[in-house]
């Protein structure tokens, strides 16, 4: 059964930093992909980022790349996000799925069949 659980949300400033993490267990050669994606309010689900657990390789959204950071260990992901905006806010989710490409399709929710329950990042001017 994969497990992913979320921490490290929480307020900034305009301009600040957060560091979220994603704990990760039980996955099998079946699910090859993690990614980020966040919720606002009043806005659909979108994809952050994601990565290859074999090789490492990353895709990002436009809105986030040169601010958010992907990086690993054996049974944890992070998300390093800088600069944040007030735009950057919502609901973070981790997900575990298999996606053949590491491009913008690995950001469909679709390919992702595991969730974390989430963890709020809330920006203020």
């Amino acid at each position: 059964q994969v497990q992913l659980l979320e921490s490290g949300g929480g307020s900034v400033q305009f301009g600040g930093s957060l560091t979220l993490s994603c704990s990760f267990s039980g996955f099998t050669s079946d699910y090859d992909t993690i990614a980020w994606f966040r919720k606002a309010p009043g806005k659909e689900r979108e994809g952050v980022s994601c990565i290859k657990t074999a090789d490492g390789s990353t895709f990002y959204t436009e809105s986030v790349k040169d601010r958010f950071t992907l990086f690993r260990t054996k049974m944890k992901l992070y998300l390093q996000m800088k600069t944040l905006k007030p735009e950057d806010a919502g609901i973070y989710y981790c997900a575990a799925g298999s996606s053949p490409s590491i491009d913008r399709n690995a950001l469909e929710p679709s390919e992702y069949d595991y969730w974390g329950q989430g963890t709020q990042v809330t920006v203020s001017l």
